[in-house]
């Protein structure tokens, strides 16, 4: 219950901070999709947010309690390397040094053998913006999030 609770109140308070940051520029916001915006701004805000506590869920869950000092977990947002869009979150693990140079998880998308297999790999990389990304080597994705709005 007050998972439900916490949850329904994060919702609303980033839908209230997207609806505000959109509707302070009128006249942009008709060229804009408001739902892309509110879904991008919102997953931005639950994981700047509640980063954190999402990777000590994910930790907790899956009994990845005792890592070794010089590993670490993190939770980042997964961009779409083709729009620059925030597609969800993710939990990186790997090398501490590593994690801590990851700042987002840049999803590719692709056909193989024609349309019969579509491939979407995910990148950890260094940086939010999609113009300029390296991948973080030794560094793996061990959770995909799903964020509803």
């Amino acid at each position: 219950m007050r998972r439900k609770a916490m949850a329904l109140k994060i919702a609303t308070m980033s839908l209230a901070i997207v609806l505000a940051v959109a509707l302070s520029a009128p006249g942009r916001v008709a060229a804009l999709d408001l739902g892309s915006v509110i879904k991008a701004g919102g997953i931005a805000v639950l994981v700047t947010q509640f980063g954190g506590q999402l990777d000590k869920f994910i930790n907790d869950l899956t009994g990845n309690k005792k890592l070794a000092a010089d590993q670490a977990t993190k939770v980042v947002p997964i961009l779409s390397l083709g729009s620059g869009t925030y597609l969800g979150a993710a939990q990186v693990t790997g090398p501490r040094d590593q994690v801590e140079q990851c700042k987002a998880v840049a999803q590719l998308e692709a056909n193989f053998s024609g349309r019969t297999f579509r491939v979407r790999p995910l990148i950890p990389v260094d940086s939010i913006n999609v113009t300029n990304v390296s991948r973080v080597k030794a560094v793996g994705v061990s959770a995909i999030i799903d964020v509803r709005l």
